[in-house]
């Protein structure tokens, strides 16, 4: 289940969000050299009229696009290859294309990724229908409190309403779960309507760790209640409406990452947390255990993780290339060539070394060392 699933999620999402990158390119007629799902020894290959190698490399870690002028699949301009390109033969290098174009290029891979998220999500939301709550107020009203309640011991009461926390207007539990959730041990503000009154309630949610039917485990932020109805109905909507709402739920999930990732850089969320390709073949296996649409779901789920990755500002990811070009767009002049080499290289080892450690800890989390 873990091969099997592994293979069906990242190897489609790599290959299309490199297709991205070599669609963009050949609208803009640039050359390119190779096209490769995977790094590594080339396994299996061909070559096409236009000269671009595809091929099926060893290690199905990624992929990459090397375009004409690239020293590498990280897509360092090779500095002494592009000066010796004659005149002539320069149309079809990228690094002689225009800012824009290139930034295009550039960010037509994660664009790839996301569109692919927002196509899955709007299919949801039109075939299966968008989660609407059953009697709202009812589901915003404490209906009793857990063992050891945080909110209980805040000075809630049976039968508070929840009106905002922190300033954001409560539609459904759901909304309050996801106020909440991300943020174990932290301090809310709380407004409970109370017998018509309107009470600020100061609680801390309680952090809780959870275990899934397959032994994951995660840290949650809880505030001990239970809501009088937690009942949902299923609307479908149409074409229009549901990428609409599939934007918002994507943006609502990007707000995840970004908070999960400051979390576990200021300390307040373990770094055990981290995962690589060993438990994305696992969470793989595990979601293809489950049926299609978890399966399709956590595909969106993964696409928006390559997307928003790829996006980061480090040097030899997407985000990095874009970070130089927007420096370029500022000083009307390209980052020099040393200081493109070094960050391209410090880049590359701080993904390197990061590839490692998550893989490192994915190793000591699966069941065979007793995590």
């Amino acid at each position: 289940m873990y091969i099997v699933g592994f293979l069906l999620v990242l190897g489609p999402l790599i290959t299309i969000h490199e297709f991205g990158h070599y669609l963009v390119g050949r609208l803009f007629g640039v050359q390119a050299e190779a096209f490769s799902v995977g790094f590594g020894k080339e396994l299996a290959g061909w070559t096409d009229r236009r000269g671009t190698r595809w091929k099926l490399s060893a290690l199905p870690l990624g992929g990459y696009v090397q375009f004409k002028g690239d020293m590498n699949p990280a897509s360092i301009p090779d500095e002494g290859k592009l000066a010796d390109i004659p005149e002539h033969e320069r149309e079809g290098s990228f690094h002689f294309k225009p800012l824009w174009q290139r930034a295009l290029i550039v960010f037509a891979g994660p664009a790839t990724n996301i569109l692919v998220a927002l196509a899955i999500f709007a299919a949801f939301f039109m075939v299966v229908g968008r989660p609407v709550p059953v009697e709202t107020d009812r589901q915003l009203t404490v209906a009793e409190f857990s063992e050891g309640s945080a909110a209980e011991e805040a000075g809630f009461e049976v039968g508070d309403r929840i009106v905002s926390i922190d300033g954001e207007r409560m539609n459904d539990f759901r909304d309050i779960q996801d106020a909440v959730m991300l943020y174990p041990g932290r301090t809310f503000r709380i407004v409970v309507d109370r017998d018509g009154q309107r009470l600020p309630i100061t609680v801390t949610a309680d952090s809780h760790e959870v275990t899934d039917g397959f032994g994951n485990t995660s840290q949650i932020g809880l505030l001990g209640i239970r809501p009088a109805q937690a009942e949902f109905a299923f609307e479908r909507q149409g074409l229009i409406a549901a990428t609409a709402i599939a934007v918002d739920h994507s943006i609502g999930i990007a707000h995840m990452m970004v908070t999960g990732v400051k979390q576990i850089v200021s300390g307040d969320r373990s770094v055990r947390e981290l995962g690589g390709p060993i438990k994305i073949a696992k969470y793989s296996g595990e979601q293809f255990s489950l049926g299609p649409l978890a399966f399709i779901n956590f595909i969106a789920l993964i696409s928006l993780n390559l997307a928003f990755i790829n996006l980061l500002p480090i040097p030899a990811l997407d985000g990095g290339h874009l970070a130089f070009y927007a420096a370029e767009a500022v000083r009307r002049k390209p980052v020099g060539p040393r200081g493109q080499e070094l960050a391209f290289r410090t880049g590359i080892a701080v993904v390197l070394a990061l590839m490692v450690f998550v893989t490192i800890n994915d190793l000591v989390s699966l069941p065979i060392f007793g995590s």
